[in-house]
């Protein structure tokens, strides 16, 4: 059930949970699972966090499930993998661990929450050439679910980003997007298309949008669902004030209502997982470099309460290793109703036939086919006096129609009113487009021809754009010779800025192998346990493969449910000794 306001709830319960997205509902279903009376506080009126908004891709090597796409993967090539990508020390042991128990803590979750998982066929991790990667097996994403098993509750769930759906709320899964692109094309789509269309139709008759859930959406739901069979209280628009310590261990939490502040007991522990501080302003400025942007699409909870909290109660976070954000150029626009909004440009654009990004000098910076986080930290390396930052990702008008400008869908849909709104630039050619985002008409030329002609032959003389099989899956594999380029060569074209945005961050609370928050002294926070991206990264903000934020949340949250159902308050097992910095509180 979800709550608004306090009046149901109980004066004390087992468990506390702050932070309903991946891994704090995955450490509430386990608790619940085996017993433990959890409650969930959730300081937004809706359910799901940044998970939500995400394509709900979870990396989890070594699993049952890799052997139904016929891979073979092993602990010890998925940590040769990490080893090789991330290149630290730093979060080694909480990595084996993770790796260990992720097969377990999968299995556990299709048996005892309505969790389901499926493995991709191909999905190449993000570093395909580094020893030890895979194109398959290694990326799980949920099984489609139907929102209307969740009753009332389907309107307490944060649904996608508008600009991910189609017709008001229609969720489209990966498979079936070539479908769309060739709806005028093939017969075969155009009927799948159609059914999947009036699907949607139905749906609408009775639902605010579509039920068919798919990606993150679908994960959250799944979640929220375990929740809801297991009798776990989600209590809404509630937020933490502080912790209540007594003999020496976190005991319960102190909320804030309307009513004035209300103390709610915690017997075996408190879990922070609020998602991390991608919209806190002070403690961006303390962890992540100056050049980033304030832009996240991130959702708007998390504004670092869980690490504020942690903190404060004695955690630590451990030292920086300059690389703290998990990062996605993103563009900012403004809706319909006047609000701004932020796209993330993952996978729908830049990489794809017929775009490349410039910077300032109107000079290509980066490979625009590798992974998200990896051209934002191109965009961080100087070239010449400066960053790369903001940047513009431009495309002619054949390239829009198929694929789309970030909020652009493809086919110009939504075009004209970005065009008014001045977050998409037109132009007839090439040096008004220059001028029209201000970089050297010139230069642009160059960079363009230069481009053109490799595309031409196939072969990115730069960067190597489409030389491995991520940017090959990125790319359109219908266009030949490399599916990552084609001239640009239709007019008109166009361009948005781009910009070093925050898909999340890595800077998080230092924990042990139980999830328990470890303090300055390394030893044990009684009571107090962190998970998601209020958990220091495993990954030590590397982004080796997509996924690797909701693959350790899963298994950590199942950890941390299970240490809360087996231990009493106080008995957690001491952590890595690490160094460690203070922060905002």
């Amino acid at each position: 059930m979800a709550l608004h306001g306090a009046p149901d709830l109980a004066e004390s319960y087992d468990a506390i949970v702050i932070g309903a997205g991946c891994g704090g509902m995955t450490a509430a279903a386990v608790a619940a699972a085996e017993g433990v009376e959890t409650l969930v506080i959730e300081k937004t009126g809706l359910i799901g966090g940044t998970t939500a908004y995400s394509g709900g891709m979870a990396w989890m090597p070594n699993t049952a499930k890799a052997a139904e796409v016929g891979a073979e993967d092993s602990i010890e090539t998925a940590e040769g993998y990490l080893d090789a990508t991330l290149a630290t020390e730093k979060g080694r042991e909480l990595r084996r661990l993770f790796l260990e128990r992720a097969g377990e803590a999968l299995d556990y979750l299709e048996r005892r929450t309505e969790v389901r998982m499926m493995p991709l066929a191909f999905y190449p991790d993000y570093y395909p050439d580094a020893e030890g990667a895979t194109t398959k097996g290694r990326i799980l994403e949920p099984v489609p679910f139907d929102g209307r098993e969740l009753g009332a509750g389907f309107r307490l769930l944060r649904p996608p980003l508008p600009e991910f759906t189609l017709f008001g709320g229609m969720m489209i899964a990966r498979p079936d997007i070539p479908h769309f692109r060739k709806v005028f094309r093939s017969p075969r789509s155009a009927a799948r298309v159609l059914r999947l269309t009036l699907g949607y139709v139905l749906e609408r008759l009775s639902q605010p949008r579509g039920t068919s859930l798919v990606l993150g959406n679908a994960l959250v739901a799944r979640l929220f669902r375990s929740l809801q069979r297991l009798g776990v209280p989600v209590l809404l628009e509630a937020g933490v004030e502080r912790l209540i310590h007594e003999e020496g261990a976190v005991r319960g939490v102190v909320l804030a209502t309307p009513d004035g502040l209300r103390r709610i007991g915690a017997r075996r522990g408190v879990v922070l997982a609020t998602g991390g501080f991608p919209h806190d302003p002070e403690m961006r400025a303390a962890y992540l470099p100056t050049e980033a942007s304030p832009f996240s699409a991130s959702a708007e909870g998390c504004s670092g309460d869980g690490l504020a909290l942690g903190l404060q109660a004695g955690g630590a976070v451990p030292d920086d290793d300059g690389n703290d954000g998990y990062w996605a150029p993103v563009s900012r626009f403004r809706r319909a109703d006047g609000t701004y909004a932020i796209y993330p440009h993952t996978v729908t654009d830049r990489g794809k036939p017929g775009f490349l990004a410039v910077n300032a000098e109107g000079r290509r910076f980066t490979n625009e086919a590798n992974s998200y986080h990896q051209v934002v930290k191109g965009m961080f390396e100087p070239l010449g006096n400066r960053c790369s930052t903001p940047a513009h990702l431009i495309c002619d008008s054949r390239a829009l129609w198929s694929y789309g400008l970030g909020a652009v869908k493809p086919m110009r849909i939504g075009l004209r009113a970005h065009l008014r709104s001045g977050y998409v630039k037109e132009a007839r050619d090439l040096r008004e487009l220059a001028a029209r985002i201000g970089v050297d008409p010139d230069a642009l030329a160059e960079t363009v021809a230069l481009y053109n002609r490799d595309a031409a032959e196939g072969v990115d003389t730069l960067f190597g754009r489409g030389s491995n099989a991520y940017h090959r899956y990125t790319g359109d594999p219908e266009h030949e010779p490399n599916p990552c380029m084609r001239p640009l060569d239709t007019p008109p074209f166009y361009a948005v800025e781009i910009h070093a945005g925050t898909l999340g961050t890595a800077a998080g609370l230092r924990t042990d192998g139980n999830g328990a928050v470890l303090g300055r002294d390394g030893a044990p926070l009684a009571g107090l346990y962190a998970c998601g991206n209020d958990m220091s990264s495993i990954m030590a903000g590397g982004y080796p493969g997509p996924g690797i934020t909701l693959g350790p949340a899963l298994v950590f949250g199942y950890l941390v449910g299970r240490h809360l159902a087996r231990e009493p308050v106080g008995a957690a097992d001491d952590g890595p000794a690490t160094g460690e910095r203070g922060g905002p509180a």
